[in-house]
């Protein structure tokens, strides 16, 4: 069974992919996996308590996830200015103020998402398991993907027993077959064997590795848009329909 929901983006998007630097910040055009069921995991964790939100991890982790974005988005281009250790991590005092900080300030390439319309994000359990966390109430109260800031708002949750053929699948199976039309998205997913004590950021022993069963799995998906529009400062994207 699907589980449909329907948002509202009312801020813009930002999600940097796995291998961005922190000066070149470009940014995907969608959620990936990883980050919306991490989304979910911090709902189950938030609302019900982190006893139950870790037991339905496992759940979570196997979810398939798949998308439709709107007819147009667009993707801003700026930059901004950021703090940055400095190099060697000795302080310095960069003003002449006579006060020395660890940090000093650079620039730095940033990226974000203008949605023109809805986003649908579908969601589907392995069917069949024990435990199984109440998808419809996490999808519900759902307010950010992607980076914090980046938020939505819930508009409606349906189920379907088939996924609509707009929907793209983001983590289907590796070696499928896939359109030669469209957009190149490198999106990372939860692996296989991957337990909560990895995603735990306060109190996991282990950093996240990629391409690692225990870790993140990353895979080239095509998203249909093509670019239609651009200049130094935005792209302009339309769905193939």
């Amino acid at each position: 069974m699907w589980r449909i929901a329907i948002y509202q983006a009312t801020s813009l998007f930002s999600l940097r992919p796995y291998n961005a630097t922190t000066s070149g910040g470009k940014s995907l055009i969608t959620p990936t996996p990883f980050a919306t069921k991490m989304a979910l995991l911090d709902v189950a964790i938030r609302v019900y308590g982190l006893e139950r939100g870790s037991a339905w991890f496992p759940q979570l982790r196997d979810l398939q996830v798949a998308i439709q974005l709107p007819h147009h988005l667009m993707v801003n281009n700026t930059f901004i200015k950021i703090l940055r250790p400095f190099k060697g991590g000795k302080p310095r005092d960069v003003f002449g103020t006579g006060l020395a900080g660890p940090r000093g300030n650079t620039i730095a390439y940033r990226e974000q998402v203008y949605f023109s319309g809805d986003i649908q994000l579908a969601v589907r359990d392995g069917g069949g398991q024990d435990n199984m966390p109440p998808l419809t109430d996490l999808l519900v109260q759902v307010n950010y993907l992607g980076k914090r800031g980046g938020f939505i708002q819930c508009k409606q949750v349906a189920q379907a027993e088939t996924l609509p053929a707009e929907f793209t699948l983001l983590n289907p199976v590796p070696g499928g077959a896939f359109s030669i039309h469209g957009l190149m998205q490198m999106l990372d997913d939860c692996g296989p064997e991957m337990l909560f004590e990895h995603a735990d950021v306060y109190r996991g022993t282990s950093t996240l590795g990629i391409n690692k069963p225990n870790g993140r799995v990353v895979q080239p998906i095509i998203l249909p848009y093509r670019p239609i529009k651009s200049s130094r400062s935005f792209t302009l994207y339309e769905r193939i329909e």
